[in-house]
């Protein structure tokens, strides 16, 4: 297979780009006169395979200087530069603990910004940059990174040097060159969201007051599980592209029918200006993909003939963390990562449901996810989707992430298939029937933009918003459970337990025997 092919299959991994991606600034910074020529495109895509084949992850600590150089300059030119006191030892496990107002830690900082815009000024003399200029993104407060823009190699070198650095990044980069060939990026569960024209009456079950259940609930048994539990107490914090303003089911009548007592939290991170002084755009979703996967977790029990949720009594917290489910622009990694501290510091938030990604690791996103994981959140993320058989592409980060627990979808049938457009692979810990074998457009159902009439839904990103209604019904039988207690109980309800399969974890889940065991 020719490079081509293989950068247009890695660039498709999530879903349609129909929704714009944050700018930092219509004008580039200067270049050293001596700098050399950045790296192409299509030379950084292929070192990017290369380690993707051979470790099944990308770092940017896998590039030398050079090449992180190019991805910066053919990105937006921001650095994500993460930071901590010199003294300091590996801070994962202690993410959440960390107060970066703490004199250190800010001396840390500062000598990090001090250092680049002395720097940046002694290769562009004329410029007379300040740190103001230099960082277009409002820090988050919490998290010990900042964004930068750098276009220097020599200064992207001396940093990676550092002992005050923990990483240096790209914030930007992406395999989509906008400027060239435009690259289309598409899934089963990307920014469309139209109610179905038509329903085979074999795609859902109709239950009181006036509900349809989707045709796969019934795989892992999640109506039975209803007789004992529906979510009730638990909140599930859904970062993603937000939710619908149109979509009743997720606003007024968000706790009607028999989905009284509970609650809908709207939020929103991302901020898709590039000023400096922009604030987060809200909660609305322009995408549709928000609004699919918190529809497929809590949609109320109600009326109208609407799809039902698996945790119809279950709280949400919704955040709008990312414009799309590529999660490759700066402003995009930093609402996620802010998202994650949100949900991280809401007691009330017990589970944490991204069915958005990337093949490129990202170190801020990772440390938001450090951050909830350290405050006891049980967080799922999508294995990934494609359009095109892509076996090789394997499980994309964050669901790469050891504190992460990866979905995938498989078709209906004996034996598990991958449904055609779901990424497998040795990380992927559960699966959810999401596909109709005997068609790739008959997925699951979920809620639309507006009114009762369902949309079809599937991949990946769906099978992970299903997994995680089911872990709150499991959380919801007993809600002083731990994260280990709930995750365990699914590992003991799904197919293969003991066992594990080397492309689907545990398999299906069994909500009904989820719930009692």
């Amino acid at each position: 297979m020719s490079n081509k092919p293989l950068l247009i299959l890695l660039a498709t991994s999530l879903l349609v780009f129909s929704c714009s991606k944050d700018k930092i600034s219509d004008e580039a910074l200067p270049q050293p006169e001596s700098a050399n020529q950045p790296a192409t495109r299509e030379q950084i895509n292929e070192f990017v395979l290369s380690q993707l084949r051979e470790y099944e992850v990308f770092k940017w600590e896998m590039a030398d200087d050079h090449l992180l150089w190019s991805a910066v300059m053919r990105g937006d030119e921001l650095v994500a530069i993460g930071y901590q006191p010199a003294e300091e030892g590996d801070i994962k496990t202690r993410m959440h603990l960390i107060d970066i107002n703490e004199e250190t830690w800010q001396a840390a900082r500062q000598k990090i910004i001090n250092f680049v815009v002395e720097e940046m000024n002694r290769d562009f003399p004329n410029e007379k940059f300040t740190a103001e200029s230099l960082m277009p993104l409002t820090e988050n407060g919490t998290l010990p990174f900042i964004n930068m823009r750098i276009t220097s190699e020599r200064i992207l070198a001396a940093l990676r040097q550092m002992p005050e650095v923990r990483y240096v990044e790209p914030s930007g980069y992406s395999f989509a060159d906008e400027g060239a060939e435009q690259i289309t990026y598409r899934s089963d569960a990307g920014c469309s969201n139209s109610a179905a024209s038509s329903l085979p009456a074999a795609d859902y079950v109709t239950v009181s007051p006036s509900v349809k259940v989707p045709w796969n609930f019934y795989n892992a048994s999640i109506p039975t599980a209803w007789n004992t539990s529906t979510g009730a107490g638990i909140t599930i914090a859904i970062i993603d592209t937000g939710t619908s303003p149109n979509q009743t089911k997720l606003g007024s009548e968000f706790a009607s029918g028999q989905s009284t007592g509970r609650s809908i939290t709207r939020l929103g991170t991302y901020v898709s200006s590039w000023w400096p002084w922009a604030s987060p755009d809200g909660p609305n979703d322009q995408c549709g993909h928000g609004t699919q996967m918190a529809g497929l977790a809590t949609a109320p029990r109600g009326s109208g003939g609407a799809s039902v949720g698996v945790a119809y009594r279950a709280n949400l917290l919704a955040i709008r963390g990312t414009g799309d489910v590529i999660v490759n622009g700066s402003s995009e990694k930093t609402g996620v990562a802010n998202a994650l501290v949100i949900a991280g510091n809401n007691s009330g938030v017990k589970i944490i449901s991204m069915s958005i990604g990337d093949v490129f690791w990202s170190s801020q996103v990772a440390d938001g996810v450090y951050y909830a994981y350290g405050q006891g959140k049980l967080i799922f993320s999508a294995a990934g989707t494609s359009t095109w058989f892509t076996s090789w592409v394997g499980v994309i980060f964050p669901a790469t992430m050891d504190e992460v627990v990866a979905v995938t979808g498989v078709k209906d049938g004996a034996s598990l298939v991958k449904c055609s457009s779901c990424h497998s692979g040795s990380k992927v810990d559960f699966v959810a029937v999401m596909q109709r074998s005997v068609s790739d457009s008959r997925t699951s159902l979920t809620l639309a933009m507006s009114g009762n009439s369902p949309a079809y839904v599937g991949g990946s990103s769906a099978a992970t918003a299903t997994t995680a209604g089911i872990a709150a019904l499991v959380w919801a039988t007993n809600p002083s459970q731990t994260r280990t207690q709930v995750l365990n109980r699914m590992k003991n309800a799904s197919q293969f337990y003991p066992g594990r399969n080397g492309e689907f974890g545990w398999g299906i889940v069994n909500a009904a025997t989820a719930v009692t065991n």
